[in-house]
């Protein structure tokens, strides 16, 4: 049984935030897990397909796993006693890949994960390669053991990857995002409705951490097993905070147990 609420900060934020008083202020307000922007290494960039040297500038910025780019965020997870989900464009053999990590709050990294569903027909997407499988990791929190996965941005719009973490038992699904999330000029506030979908069809906690604008819209947002949105940001920076019982969540996924059939 867990002793209180799961605690999520969202950091709704610019790439140029200084990660260690991110993390400070989230250990402040009780959280147990950050959760950063997609690709927050470069801050979702683009290049100009049209110029090779742009497109290979911007593959050549791609960080390692074992770099001092994520080494920061395992400092910050080791001194504030939180978990952290740091997003990067990770260095690859042939391609880069858009990548997110989860670290616990011993600094260790406990969940790599690959964007499955890349934007392939735009920049900056199409120079990258796509990820092949998703896993669950049983993270420790002071509110107790939580099952946690990742979701990339497009990826919690295909049901194909959903279905896997849920197959790997997962209660908590943390989406690293870029994109409008409210306003956007073409579909207005459709991916909010299908996080809400998502979280109900799979009986799943989620929390999506967006850009501000002007880069995005922000709207950072999480929702309950029954999709219920319990909490949304604005659109400038901030920790947008959520809340999570994870007992309820427990309970809501054995009583609905046949959503949850894969």
């Amino acid at each position: 049984m867990a002793d209180r609420s799961l605690r999520i900060a969202m950091a709704q934020v610019m790439n140029d935030a200084d990660v260690d008083a991110i993390a400070a202020s989230a250990a402040a307000r009780g959280a147990d897990i950050i959760v950063f922007p997609e690709m927050f290494s470069n801050g979702y960039s683009r290049f100009d397909p049209e110029d090779s040297a742009s497109r290979q500038g911007w593959i050549d910025a791609a960080v390692p796993i074992d770099g001092a780019y994520v080494e920061r965020f395992r400092e910050a997870a080791r001194r504030y006693g939180l978990a952290i989900v740091a997003t990067f464009l990770e260095r690859g053999r042939l391609k880069p890949f858009n990548a997110a990590i989860l670290i616990d709050s011993n600094g260790d990294v406990v969940l790599h994960q690959r964007k499955r569903h890349i934007c392939f027909f735009d920049v900056p997407e199409e120079a990258c390669a796509a990820g092949e499988s998703s896993s669950v990791a049983r993270l420790r929190t002071d509110a107790g053991e939580v099952a946690v996965g990742i979701l990339i941005c497009m990826d919690r719009e295909f049901p194909d990857v959903a279905s896997d973490l849920v197959r790997d038992g997962a209660e908590v699904v943390l989406v690293p995002n870029s994109c409008p999330l409210v306003d956007d000029p073409a579909v207005g506030d459709v991916r909010v409705a299908g996080v809400r979908a998502l979280a109900f069809q799979s009986v799943l906690g989620v929390a999506v951490a967006n850009y501000p604008a002007p880069k995005d819209d922000g709207r950072s947002f999480a929702v309950d097993p029954l999709g219920r949105i319990i909490a949304m940001g604005g659109s400038q920076p901030e920790l947008v905070i959520a809340d999570f019982d994870l007992d309820r969540i427990r309970a809501l996924q054995k009583e609905d147990w046949f959503r949850r059939v894969r």
